[in-house]
This record gives structure tokens, sequence and C-alpha cells, in this order.
């Protein structure tokens, strides 16, 4: 008997990550039904894979499945921001305290390197790119060495990208975050554990205030 093909070399596999890139730019905004004729002509396939992409990504609480109306893309909401950063500070700090005694001269230089991505990639005026925070913050969670931990953590984040991405910028929030990334390097280069794992803590606490007051305008 021949072996399924696994989803990320599938059709369904390409769709997840086409919708999962149109969800998390915003392209498919929040509070939004995915307009399922559209998007898989625009894919080029059949409703087959992509309501198999769709179900996926329910999964990975990127999108809602309302009976009878379809898939929507979660509107973001005071409580659930609130949820998701409980949860991504238990994590994260316990990562940033990992990473602080695991870390190799490799992921020093990958962090160095991110970090500095971020600032000459930025453009005030214009949405942070998801993908620059996310490179930080994986970054790190490789640094820590903990596959577990990696996994939850990216569910996490792409759901906080997701919620971002209705929000409107904030340029000198966005900097002090950046500088919170570069006091994170730097507590990590010195193995100061403690350190680390209060900075992170700062630092989520500030994004969580920041989308709470965006929500609240």
């Amino acid at each position: 008997m021949t072996p399924p093909t696994p989803l990320h070399l599938s059709l369904a596999g390409q769709a997840v990550d086409v919708l999962r890139e149109q969800v998390l730019t915003g392209e498919i905004p929040p509070g939004s039904r995915v307009n399922e004729v559209e998007v898989a002509q625009k894919l080029g396939i059949s409703r087959g894979p992509l309501r198999e992409a769709i179900r996926h990504l329910a999964s990975e609480g990127l999108l809602q499945l309302v009976p009878h109306r379809g898939a929507f893309v979660p509107d973001a909401d005071s409580d659930e921001v609130k949820a998701l950063f409980e949860l991504r500070a238990a994590l994260e700090c316990a990562a940033a305290e990992l990473a602080a005694s695991r870390r190799t001269d490799v992921d020093l230089v990958r962090l160095h390197e991110v970090s500095a991505a971020s600032r000459s990639n930025y453009r005030t005026g214009q949405p942070f790119p998801y993908r620059l925070d996310l490179a930080f913050h994986q970054t790190l969670i490789d640094a820590a060495r903990s596959p577990r931990i990696a996994e939850q953590v990216r569910l996490v984040q792409q759901r906080v990208v997701l919620l971002r991405s209705a929000l409107d910028d904030d340029p000198p929030h966005q900097h002090a975050s950046m500088d919170d990334h570069d006091e994170l390097v730097k507590a990590i280069e010195d193995g100061d554990a403690a350190r680390a794992s209060t900075v992170m803590r700062r630092h989520l606490s500030r994004v969580c205030a920041q989308m709470l007051t965006s929500l609240n305008r």
C-alpha cells in the first residue's frame, strides 16, 4: 500500500503555507470569511485540498470554523490577548533562561544578526514585519534547545501575529521592543538566566499592554 503524501508536500500542504501567509499579513483581515472559491482559484487547486488546509489552520487557532457559514479569521479581543500573553510569558521566560545557559557562539552570532536586521528593515509608519519579530524569537527559542517549548511557542506567536495584523503601528513601542531584543541578547550572551527571564517578561508585558491599548481606542 502506498503511504500517504506528507501534508507539507501535498496540495493541501502548499495551500496551508499560502493561506497562513494571507492570514498573518492581514490580506484576509480579522473578522473576514475565507472565500473558498476565490482562494481555490487563486491557488489553482480544487476546494478539497483547500478545505483540508483550512481545517489544519483551524487546529492552529488561525481560523475559526462556523457551522453552515464557513471559516473566519478570528477577531482580536482583550480577553484573548491577555490569555495568549499569560501563556506566552510562561513559555518564553523559561526559554530565555534556558537560552542563557545553553547558547553556543553560533547562536549568539545569529541573535545579533536578527536583532540588527529588525532595526535595518523597520520603517516608521509601516506595520512591523511579522517575520522579523518571529525570526528573533525563533532564534532565541532555538538557542534554548527545548523542542517541546518551541512547538508551543510557535503556535502562540502565530496567534499573536494574527491579532496584531489589524492594529495600528506604534513607532515608540516598536523601538522599545527592539531595545528589549538587544537587552535580551546581552543577557543571554552574559549567561545571566535570571536577567534574561526578567527582560523577556517585561518585553512581553509591554507588547501586551500596547495591544490592549490599541484595541480599546
